[in-house]
């Protein structure tokens, strides 16, 4: 008797479901808190707390709906083989197309394609429903709809240009790497990775935004001067048109070695502020993300900066309406940066001195 491969994918994939939505449950429990952590009395508002709070219990009871329906659709395709189906008609297609069925490549892109489309369509209506309703409601959201669908269809232009070839490589890997399979895919992925980060702040994503150089002024002069002081390889530094699709605020950088490049959200200038296992992978790179976070805030701290990072801290968080009372299971699991009531208390905690 074969083992029930299918029925165990699905019977794992409702348990994590059931798992997720106990942690969800309990960050919904604490989003209904009506009074602040003690961590965050005096410094957040009452008026900011209760915006948070409102936001943050909208965004919750979309996500109980968004998952509901999507752990229905998922165990319905996989448990009525759905996909199957699906490989033999995109088989059907290549040959309507005039095309060779029988190469695995070409197959697999029409295989792909069709799932593209399909994910696009049944995700569509929570996308716009997350943008127009509840960004729109709480004051995020600053995309008109030609907008929206733009960004959309250039996404999926990418798609085309970009996933044939990669997926092609990868299926050829497959194909013809023997007992180094393995080897070969994680060689071909890691430097797909390193090409994808480089090219992407250049030619993607000013496809998305548009990044100008920061000018000269007061903020700009006490960026370089801080990256000086650090030896930090300073090379750009851009603003890019975020409040053109929402007033969320943010900063990043990126870039390999001698070249450096941070990029500030305008919205963040114009205020006061200096497969089912996918699920385990994402928590330990989580986990690996936080202890990060807390290495980056303690480099702050030794550097003398701890009030204006704490100052920074509460203005994000009380501009993006971020949620103040947070389970800490619920954070552990999901969030890949600390919440600010834990990176708050691990300022605050005195230094360890050597003996």
């Amino acid at each position: 008797m074969a083992f029930p491969y299918m029925e165990a994918v699905v019977g794992f994939m409702i348990l994590m479901y059931f798992f997720e939505s106990y942690l969800d449950l309990r960050q919904h429990a604490a989003l209904k808190r009506p009074v602040l952590p003690k961590t965050l009395e005096g410094l957040i508002s009452q008026e900011k707390f209760e915006k948070s709070r409102a936001y943050s219990l909208d965004k919750s009871h979309f996500h109980f709906v968004h998952e509901f329906v999507t752990i229905l659709m998922d165990s319905a395709i996989l448990f009525f083989g759905v996909l199957p189906w699906f490989w033999k008609k995109s088989g059907d297609f290549v040959v309507l197309a005039g095309l060779n069925a029988e190469n695995e490549i070409l197959h697999t892109l029409a295989f792909l394609a069709g799932v593209m489309f399909w994910s696009q369509i049944t995700d569509l209506p929570f996308s716009l429903y997350s943008t127009f309703v509840i960004e729109a409601r709480h004051g995020f959201n600053k995309q008109t709809v030609w907008l929206f669908f733009r960004d959309l269809i250039k996404g999926i232009f990418l798609a085309i240009i970009l996933g044939p070839p990669i997926v092609s490589a990868i299926i050829f890997i497959v194909q013809k790497g023997g007992p180094y399979l393995a080897i070969y895919l994680w060689a071909f992925m890691f430097i797909l990775s390193i090409v994808m980060m480089t090219l992407y702040p250049i030619l993607i994503a000013p496809l998305f935004n548009k990044f100008t150089p920061l000018p000269e002024g007061g903020l700009r002069e006490k960026i370089e001067k801080l990256a000086a002081s650090l030896k930090f390889p300073l090379k750009k530094l851009f603003v890019v048109d975020g409040s053109t699709r929402s007033s969320h605020s943010n900063a990043y950088m990126y870039g390999f070695f001698k070249n450096k490049r941070i990029v500030l959200y305008d919205t963040l200038i114009q205020q006061h502020t200096v497969i089912p296992l996918q699920h385990l992978v994402s928590f330990a790179l989580n986990l690996v993300s936080r202890s990060f976070e807390f290495q980056a805030d303690a480099f702050a701290k030794k550097l003398g900066y701890t009030s204006s990072l704490r100052a920074a801290l509460v203005k994000l968080q009380e501009e993006n309406l971020s949620a103040m009372n947070t389970d800490p299971w619920y954070s552990a699991y999901h969030y890949s940066h600390p919440p600010l009531v834990e990176r708050l208390a691990a300022l605050d905690k005195p230094d360890k001195k050597s003996d």
